[in-house]
């Protein structure tokens, strides 16, 4: 099984791979957790608004967030059409539970970071992924929702993580 976490569901991914035999490991603009952290304390740790809003004052946009500047200005509007039924409000204990890891698994890992991520701007997530994983991230055009926006780009990229395990290299060089 290859895992693929995105946003918040990096919180979820170590809870995963202690009780399933994952493969590789995928984050997608994820938050990425340490062991005992909440993703209420992720936040403050990462100095990840500090790093949202000098994004959106370096970029011309506004510091507050919604979602049509932070999810969605690179969805296209069918698609936001489509997912306005399906929104439900988060439940407030996701961020005051501790993520319950003692280590990630020793599983390749990679990190995914859109170009155009305003809610985990690219610079605020290569520097996440280097202090806490030890990893470089791979850029994607696109925003927050990769999937979304570019799920050809996103799409090409996993695969070609797959052929490189396939050929027995637990590494590659970044495509894009």
């Amino acid at each position: 099984m290859v895992l693929v976490a995105q946003s918040l569901g990096g919180f979820t991914a170590p809870l995963v791979c202690a009780r399933a035999h994952v493969r590789m490991l995928v984050f997608v603009n994820a938050m990425i957790p340490t062991p005992g952290e909440t993703a209420g304390e992720w936040w403050d740790n990462t100095g990840a608004i500090s790093a949202r809003i000098a994004n959106a004052q370096r970029a011309g946009y506004s510091s507050d967030f919604d979602l049509a500047t932070y999810f969605l200005h690179d969805v296209p509007p069918e698609l936001i059409e489509q997912g306005e039924a399906r929104q439900y409000p988060e439940a407030d204990i996701v961020f005051a539970e501790p993520c319950r890891f003692d280590a990630w698994p020793d599983v390749p890992i990679h990190v995914i970071a859109g170009r155009d991520d305003r809610f985990f701007p690219i610079d605020f997530q290569r520097r996440v992924a280097q202090e806490r994983l030890q990893v470089e991230i791979d850029q994607l055009d696109g925003g927050h929702l990769l999937a979304l926006s570019n799920p050809r780009g996103l799409a090409d990229l996993l695969l070609e993580y797959l052929r490189v395990v396939a050929r027995g290299h637990s590494s590659i060089s970044p495509l894009m």
